[in-house]
């Protein structure tokens, strides 16, 4: 496998888990657990990205990397651009975006994506799996991907996508549509070419910056991840499963 880097985007505030980062899970801040399924990868550095100082110091306390960053980034993948430049980072860099938030995330899962990507030859790589059932398929909060015979991304929605025009239908809907999880790789050339467009009208209706990047033109490859990940953390019950999954 080619050299890569990975950047874990941390920001403190949030709206239904304040403080998030640093909640603890098993007698660890969260972004510790993160920063290890970082460490157990393949990546040749690991970066904690944050705009915070609370943050910045627990990270330093367990031996992380950290890059300040601003606080104006409106997300993730802004906060890695900001450290792709920090860091000199050329345009070929290979980096993937282990989300903050994700403990349970795979090591071999953040080696799969950059492999991918140095793979398929895409601007960006991410995974998905098959909808689990029939209510994931129905929630917003699972975001579902459509792929052509590729493997490539034709459109992410928030909705269940595609429609089934009929009862006779619904299963092989259900069937086409993937669960896109939050892991991403790119070159820092891509990221940058990303960031530095306005948002398209797609991602502000469904509020998924992946879709910039369709509008862009970009490809976007889709793997199935060689083991399921567990969700992120964005409630009380989240990090309840999440504590259970890493005790």
């Amino acid at each position: 496998m080619n050299e890569f880097k990975v950047v874990i985007p941390a920001r403190y505030a949030s709206v239904r888990l304040p403080g998030k980062p640093l909640r603890e899970i098993a007698g660890r801040p969260m972004i510790e657990h993160v920063y290890r399924r970082g460490c157990e990868s393949g990546a040749s550095q690991v970066v904690i990205a944050t705009d915070n100082e609370l943050i910045a110091e627990a990270a330093e306390a367990f031996g992380a990397e950290v890059c300040m960053t601003a606080e104006q980034h409106r997300s993730g993948s802004e906060r890695i651009a900001e450290v792709c430049d920090v860091l000199n980072w050329d345009d070929d860099t290979v980096v993937v975006n282990l989300q903050g938030d994700e403990p349970t995330m795979p090591a071999t899962l953040v080696d799969q994506c950059a492999r991918l990507l140095g793979e398929s030859g895409a601007d960006i790589a991410t995974l998905a799996s098959p909808i689990a059932s029939v209510e994931d398929f129905n929630n917003p909060n699972v975001v579902k991907v459509i792929v052509d015979d590729a493997g490539f991304a034709i459109y992410f929605s928030r909705a269940a996508i595609p429609y089934a025009r009929g009862e006779a239908f619904r299963e092989r809907a259900r069937r086409s549509a993937l669960h896109h999880h939050g892991i991403y790789a790119y070159r820092c050339g891509s990221l940058r070419r990303l960031v530095a467009a306005p948002p398209a009208d797609i991602e502000i209706c469904e509020q998924l910056e992946q879709l910039r990047g369709l509008s862009l033109g970009m490809s976007i490859r889709v793997g199935r991840p060689e083991l399921r990940p567990g969700a992120g953390v964005d409630t009380e019950e989240d990090l309840k499963a999440a504590a259970t999954a890493l005790s």
